[in-house]
């Protein structure tokens, strides 16, 4: 009987579960929202393996071969255990594996910081399948701001598993907060950053806009620029200006062929690539920059699920020589 794989995607605000072969033949999914952490990390982990198990058993066969979960940093995964990051509140020293593990005991169970997850699936079967490229960067660019890095055809984690964490870069001396840090890349080009910009600007704002007073979301914000609300433009601008001025450093260090970018950016791209242009064209090294391709990412929707899956694939080693199934 042929191999099925678990895939198990932790979000801030959105869970899923799918199942796939081992091309990354999507079998079943299924997601639930969690609201901001207001379930809490047992009831969120109890749904998880309810549906884990419902689509084991559906499947058929003795379980699947690997189960991979993927969700924010910090973690050690070496110890199976989440670390409380900044979108799941109270997730502290979560032992996720062993909980996996006991669930599947025949499975092995791989956990993967989400922007190394979302890297190898754009480059397995999104982005860089369609532009293919040894040298990936991919921005998470959703509740936060993170990175995975695909270096000479390989994920690069650094040598405490903590590469990519861009979000922590502080672009200016002041503004929205992200990573703990005012004015840094994630507090300027995150789904948190954008809300916090656009309650500050609505509270000096003096001319007719679609923001109302009180919370915001980033998705207000990409509502009315569709709208051409003058201000919901002007909140993108800003953020589209920070997000060249952080990407310009990464492209000058790094020297990647393609940038992938998702989330926010691949439903306000329209929005946000102008002032991006405007600041890689002023800030960034003129031959690092002649090479490198910035594009939304491929998957959209279904990153997550092929984030997670990935994480089980790259754990088992398909990705050794010639992927499964789609790339190349």
């Amino acid at each position: 009987m042929a191999e099925t794989y678990l895939g198990i995607d932790i979000g801030g605000t959105t869970c899923a579960v799918c199942s796939a072969d081992r091309q990354g033949q999507l079998l079943a999914s299924a997601s639930f929202t969690t609201g901001k952490g207001e379930l809490g990390w047992k009831e969120t982990a109890g749904l998880l393996l309810e549906e884990a198990v419902r689509q084991a058993r559906a499947g058929g066969n003795s379980g699947p071969k690997a189960v991979g979960i993927s969700c924010g940093s910090p973690m050690d995964r070496e110890a199976g255990l989440i670390q409380e990051p900044a979108n799941l509140p109270g997730w502290r020293d979560v032992p996720i594996v062993n909980l996996f593990r006991e669930a599947f005991p025949q499975a092995a169970i791989h956990l993967e910081n989400d922007a190394n997850a979302g890297a190898l699936a754009e480059y397995h079967f999104g982005a860089g399948k369609n532009e293919p490229a040894r040298n990936l960067l991919f921005l998470t660019f959703g509740t936060g701001l993170g990175a995975g890095l695909i270096l000479n055809g390989e994920l690069y984690r650094g040598s405490s598993n903590y590469a990519g964490e861009i979000g922590h870069i502080r672009l200016s001396p002041d503004g929205p907060l992200g990573c703990g840090k005012a004015g840094s890349f994630e507090g300027f080009c995150s789904g948190g950053g954008i809300e916090q910009l656009a309650v500050d600007r609505r509270a000096a704002w003096a001319e007719e806009t679609c923001l109302r007073d009180g919370a915001l979301t980033a998705r207000d914000v990409g509502l009315g620029a569709r709208s051409g609300d003058p201000l919901c433009l002007e909140i993108l601008d800003i953020s589209g200006d920070h997000l060249g001025q952080g990407l310009a450093m990464v492209i000058d260090i790094l020297n990647p062929e393609l940038v992938v970018i998702g989330s926010i950016f691949t439903r306000c791209e329209e929005f946000l690539r102008p002032a991006m242009e405007r600041a890689l064209e002023r800030e960034a090294r003129e031959e690092a920059l002649a090479c490198c391709q910035i594009i939304p990412a491929a998957l959209d929707e279904e990153i997550g699920l092929y984030a997670s899956l990935c994480a089980a694939y790259h754990g088992e080693g398909l990705f050794s020589g010639e992927p499964p199934g789609t790339r190349g």
